[in-house]
């Protein structure tokens, strides 16, 4: 296979991965969303179902005393009749305000009738026949909030079914929003590995400048002007391709990362990192060599044993170390 082709076959594999993990994030996002709206919609189921319930037994403690014949045949039983009338309607406008001016009606029309039972000493017949049909009247007015009551009866087992298969729902949308979300988290994951970069065959060595104003390698501090790290960076096809970055940290003996400026430092998956120096490399999916040189310029280094670590893309892609004396 050709370099041509390595290439090729590189790029359409980061490409495809790429498409994967955009996939999985984008169906994250629209779980995410179907599960905002299901919540939404069984919070306001809820507030329905506890309203309706509310009114519901409300209204059925008020009218029970009230909804069924009376054998009425004194103007005695009519007052009595009236005046308990009188209390129900007084508790359902304090119940349900919205029927407040129907209700007022009838209770000045209840308050006018047995006015005139108190001022009438002896009632004939047709006056008892004409206020038990008025009686009849308003208690088909309470008969009338025996059908809201049916109606509430309705809503209440709606919203219950309602509820419950909302429920339901909303809990098989968040179980399959966490597998989603764990599926798409561990692909991620595993491509993130699988693209990561390695460092090998470092070899990190302190040069000392020599007369002809040329370097070489020595182990002694005291001559130390300059730190150089080689290695080969690793043939990855699922990495991506181009411009890259990799950093070197070099940590003295005291334990101190050696800096060329105070400004070097990098976000690293360990957190914020400085480093000693770094250097670009454009990067075509190939093993490629690199080196990087940090400057001691005029840093005196110490005795001891130093640390080095190498970085790109965030990761720690190798590490080495070297003594001076």
């Amino acid at each position: 296979m050709t370099e041509e082709e390595r290439n090729e076959g590189g790029k359409r594999t980061s490409l495809i991965l790429m498409a994967i993990i955009l996939l999985l994030i984008g169906g994250l996002g629209y779980m995410a969303y179907l599960w905002s709206q299901k919540n939404e919609e069984l919070n306001a189921c809820s507030e329905g179902f506890t309203k309706s319930q509310s009114e519901l037994d409300g209204l059925k403690k008020l009218l029970s005393a009230n909804l069924g014949d009376r054998d009425i045949n004194t103007a005695s039983d009519l007052k009595a009749d009236f005046l308990n009338m009188l209390q129900t309607y007084d508790a359902l406008i304090e119940q349900d305000q919205s029927k407040a001016d129907s209700l007022n009606i009838q209770k000045d029309r209840i308050k006018s009738l047995i006015n005139e039972i108190n001022s009438t000493k002896n009632m004939n017949a047709s006056q008892l026949a004409r206020l038990k049909r008025e009686n009849e009247t308003l208690r088909e007015i309470m008969r009338g909030y025996v059908s809201d009551i049916v109606k509430l009866n309705e809503e209440k087992d709606n919203l219950t079914k309602e509820l419950d298969d909302r429920t339901v729902k909303l809990n098989s949308t968040i179980e399959e929003r966490d597998v989603y979300k764990a599926d798409a988290e561990q692909k991620a994951e595993q491509v993130k590995k699988g693209a990561k970069l390695q460092a090998y065959g470092i070899a990190t060595e302190a040069l000392k400048m020599k007369l002809n104003n040329t370097s070489e390698v020595t182990t002694k501090a005291k001559n130390t002007v300059q730190i150089r790290s080689s290695f080969t960076l690793s043939e990855n096809t699922l990495a991506s391709s181009g411009t890259k970055v990799i950093y070197m940290q070099i940590m003295n003996p005291d334990g101190k990362t050696m800096q060329s400026k105070s400004t070097n430092v990098v976000q690293t998956d360990s957190g914020t990192i400085s480093y000693s120096d770094k250097k670009e490399i454009d990067y075509r999916n190939q093993s490629v060599d690199v080196t990087i040189y940090y400057d001691l310029k005029g840093e005196t280094a110490l005795s001891g044993n130093y640390k080095v670590k190498i970085y790109c893309d965030g990761m720690l892609i190798g590490s080495d170390s070297f003594t001076l004396k």
